[in-house]
């Protein structure tokens, strides 16, 4: 693994899968997880696809540059979202980690790329379609929303879920991941394998402080609506239809808006990717991506 100094004097740790000489696929992961949530084989699924996959930790999370002691108060950023009020001063903003993406980009000297986003990484690969259209190749938001909590709002346990206190150790943060049952997919959860991807992701940088600035990026951020409306870069949608954390109806107007865009979506699939989906993903996004600079008609998965 290897860190990128990126201007703001943010850096950001990252891996990468596959040839340099293939076109750069960059993986933007979600609400306080680290770039390992990307599981290995998957990523080498999409590099034996003919990608130069690339995977980071956010700012925030990981071995990436913390904010440490910038407090925010997550009940009362989440409140005054759900009821459209002004918003406090938060310590950065979706913008903020979308440009540490293309800071990213810059370091490793890649003009555009491909960028897939899973939740909150997907809020972040929309912004980099709205504020940075011409370094992107094509863009992929999964289980994501768009900012209006008209759309994709959680069920109310997911929320809660989400809102818990964090674990205080690494035996809490293993046996709390039998919670994560509410929002995984249904068929496929596999609570011994998250286990281990809990204990890992705890092994490697447990850093419960940044999930509450995550989560102020994504209130203080606002409704993409009317942006979104206006983006060019060709995007794939794709959205589990079991999934709790961010209801179906997130991907589906985030399809709506985006002219063009494609919308997969995935039956037995909740807030997670489990294995037995990727040969699906994989190629789905593959496919979106080809095409974006094949200029051929997308021939559209079915799940």
């Amino acid at each position: 693994m290897t860190r990128a100094l990126i201007p703001n004097e943010i850096e950001l740790e990252y891996d990468t899968f596959g040839s340099q000489d293939d076109p750069t696929l960059l993986l933007v992961m979600g609400l306080g997880a680290q770039m390992i949530v990307w599981d290995d084989r998957f990523c080498q699924q999409l590099a034996d696809g003919g990608r130069y996959v690339v995977r980071f930790d956010n700012r925030d999370v990981g071995h990436s540059t913390k904010f440490d002691g910038q407090f925010v108060d997550v009940m009362a950023l989440v409140a005054a979202m759900f009821a459209r009020s002004p918003m406090p001063d938060v310590p950065y903003l979706l913008s903020d980690m979308a440009a540490d993406a293309i800071g990213l980009l810059d370091h490793l000297g890649v003009a555009r790329a491909h960028v897939v986003g899973a939740s909150m990484g997907g809020m972040i690969v929309q912004t980099l379609a709205i504020e940075h259209p011409n370094r992107l190749l094509s863009a992929t938001s999964i289980m994501s929303t768009i900012g209006d909590v008209t759309y994709g709002s959680p069920d109310p346990e997911a929320l809660t879920m989400l809102l818990a206190p964090p674990p205080a150790n690494r035996d809490e943060a293993i046996a709390q991941a039998a919670n994560y049952a509410i929002v995984g997919s249904k068929r496929y959860f596999d609570l011994s394998r998250l286990q281990q991807l809990v204990a890992a992701c705890f092994d490697r940088n447990s850093y419960a402080e940044g999930v509450s600035r995550h989560v102020a990026a994504i209130c203080a951020s606002g409704d993409r609506t009317e942006a979104l409306r206006q983006v060019t870069v060709p995007m794939l949608v794709i959205h589990g239809l079991d999934d709790a954390l961010i209801n179906p109806s997130g991907g589906r107007r985030t399809a709506e808006l985006v002219p063009g865009a494609h919308l997969l979506e995935v039956a037995d699939m909740g807030h997670d990717m489990p294995e037995q989906l990727w040969p699906l993903l994989t190629s789905s996004i593959l496919a979106h991506q080809t095409t974006a600079t094949s200029g051929s008609d997308l021939v559209e998965a079915t799940s």
